[in-house]
């Protein structure tokens, strides 16, 4: 992801993609060691609805009042529920994303004849396609993690649904190209790539505003994603947004936002600056050894 002003070669060597793939890998396994608590408070706030499925239980009530409760009822363990499926999935996630995205940005600059640092819709269907590549890939894995984040005892249904996750899409395709932006304003002319505060500020900004601008499509992916028994009350993306917004109306939507932010933004920062520096010493370390 490191910004260039040449142009790309039109296939990416094997060393290079090696070096995103393990970079993106430790950075995304990092991240999710660090923030998976709040993960756990946020699922749990995005899931419930109006009133709680068993009336007897109470509603979770805030990021604080929620950390609270589940520390109270289910230990240290209860903060990390999922931790294991996080793991897999965001070893593979990040280890794609960031290959696939490297690839599909080298690609398409070069068929286009632009640059890779200074063209907005080549970041925007790169991101899109680098999404997309590791939603299908590790989907499951994600919907194992949701369920177990949310249900104490866990009952499965069909871990393979892919259309609630992929509108996820929307979200990098928002996120990155404004990040390749403004690591584009802020490169100093005399360097050859940013500090790691200008990275961390870069990837907070770009993080928060593509969580602000698409938000509610998580919160209809995670309530799709745990229907466990049928017959089922959502039938469908649509259906679900209505059925959301008839019962609890559109506030619904932004359920957990605040958490989410807080967990997401520095994760997201974290991330990308854990795969920044991976990449620039394994580029450094490569050719050192030619």
């Amino acid at each position: 992801m490191t910004t260039s002003t040449r142009k790309y070669s039109f296939l990416p060597n094997e060393t290079d993609k090696i070096k995103h793939s393990i970079a993106g890998a430790v950075a995304g396994c990092v991240s999710s060691i660090v923030t998976c608590p709040l993960d756990v408070v946020k699922t749990r706030l995005q899931n419930q609805g109006k009133v709680s499925a068993d009336r007897r239980v109470p509603l979770y009530n805030g990021t604080g009042g929620t950390l609270k409760r589940i520390w109270t009822e289910e230990g240290i363990r209860g903060l990390y529920r999922g931790l294991g499926p996080t793991l897999y999935g965001y070893l593979p996630t990040w280890a794609i994303y960031f290959s696939a995205y490297d690839y599909f940005k080298s690609t398409l600059a070069e068929r286009t004849g632009q640059t890779a640092g200074h063209q907005w819709v080549v970041h925007i269907f790169a991101a899109m396609g680098a999404g997309a590549s590791s939603t299908i890939v590790t989907n499951p894995l994600w919907v194992i993690k949701t369920r177990f984040m949310v249900f104490v005892n866990n009952q499965y249904s069909n871990p393979f649904s892919l259309g609630p996750s992929l509108m996820g899409v929307s979200h990098v395709a928002v996120q990155f190209p404004l990040y390749e932006k403004m690591k584009a304003w802020l490169k100093p002319p005399d360097k050859d790539h940013l500090s790691n505060i200008s990275i961390l500020f870069a990837s907070s900004v770009s993080k928060m505003a593509a969580s602000i601008a698409t938000y509610p499509h998580e919160v209809v992916r995670t309530r799709l994603q745990n229907q466990t028994r049928k017959p089922f009350k959502y039938q469908g993306v649509l259906h679900a947004v209505k059925v959301i917004e008839q019962e609890e109306g559109w506030l619904a939507f932004y359920k957990g936002m605040s958490t989410n932010l807080l967990r997401t933004v520095p994760a997201s920062a974290l991330t990308i600056l854990t795969y920044e520096i991976l990449v620039r010493r394994l580029n450094a370390s490569v050719g050192k050894g030619q």
